[in-house]
């Protein structure tokens, strides 16, 4: 276990991470080679970066704080790790110019990262909606957000639709909070995406900006029966109960316990019946 010399800072949500088989668990679950990109977000006092770049052909870490940015670049220098490339920003505003400007490879580099727990919806869906999408990411979250990203129904939500339907969600650990500094307090789980790709909406032929509208709207009144919470979708009430008793779909059941796939096929209902 590792102590970590800086002091976190609260608001930018940082706990910096102190136990070594974390960032083996993490690496491992990346299936690292000599040939990968890496992306980490948040690389702190540069735990994970030091046992992550001895094994990759390049690291691109993006870190909010400047301070800690700067003192890590110096570092690294002095301990002769070349292969690290370390950017100051937010990962939100950065992300979109990193394949440009940083060589960033789409579709073919891994992320992996330890990120703060306010990030996670966001920084999920703006990778994967919006991308550049990696191969592969491997997380720490917090693991109440692990268990929604991976539900299955009757306990379906947003954020596990969001992800599902871009990738397999795996929950591969779960990491005591003593695991971290300042100790949060909850515990997190490492989690897996692989398979990140528009397979999904390609296969059931519809679009992920019509999937996302019809799951919001119903999600949004997810307390009432979908036929209600669809019906501003549908147009009235009438057609909304029409187009899921196509879809075999009890009118009356509610959002989190339909499935993926019983999602898709609703987008598709839903969007063919307002097409003129």
């Amino acid at each position: 276990m590792r102590n970590a010399k800086k002091s976190p800072k609260k608001s930018l949500g940082q706990h910096f991470l102190l136990c070594d088989w974390v960032s083996d668990t993490l690496i491992g679950a990346a299936e690292l080679s000599n040939q990968d990109t890496v992306l980490e977000i948040g690389p702190g006092t540069g735990v994970l970066t030091r046992a992550i770049a001895p094994r990759v052909k390049k690291l691109i870490a993006v870190e909010k704080d400047e301070a800690l940015a700067q003192e890590l670049r110096q570092s690294l220098a002095r301990e002769g790790i070349f292969n690290v490339e370390i950017i100051t920003g937010d990962i939100l505003k950065v992300l979109p110019d990193l394949s440009v400007a940083h060589n960033l490879p789409p579709t073919t580099y891994k992320l992996i990262a330890n990120i703060p727990y306010y990030l996670t919806s966001h920084l999920l869906r703006t990778i994967l909606e919006r991308g550049p999408r990696p191969a592969l990411a491997v997380l720490t979250i917090q693991k109440e957000v692990a268990k929604r990203i991976t539900a299955r129904p009757p306990n379906m939500n947003l954020l596990a639709l969001s992800v599902q339907a871009f990738s397999t969600a795996k929950i591969i650990k779960i990491v005591p909070a003593k695991c971290f500094s300042p100790k949060p307090k909850v515990d997190s789980a490492i989690i897996a995406l692989s398979d990140i790709s528009d397979d999904f909406f390609r296969k059931n032929a519809i679009n992920a900006q019509d999937f996302f509208r019809i799951i919001r709207a119903a999600f949004g009144q997810k307390r009432k029966q979908l036929a209600n919470g669809l019906v501003n979708i549908a147009g009235d009430k009438k057609t909304a109960e029409q187009l899921l008793q196509t879809a075999n779909i009890n009118p009356a059941s509610r959002p989190e316990e339909l499935s993926l796939q019983q999602w898709a096929t609703l987008a598709h209902l839903f969007t063919s019946s307002s097409q003129p």
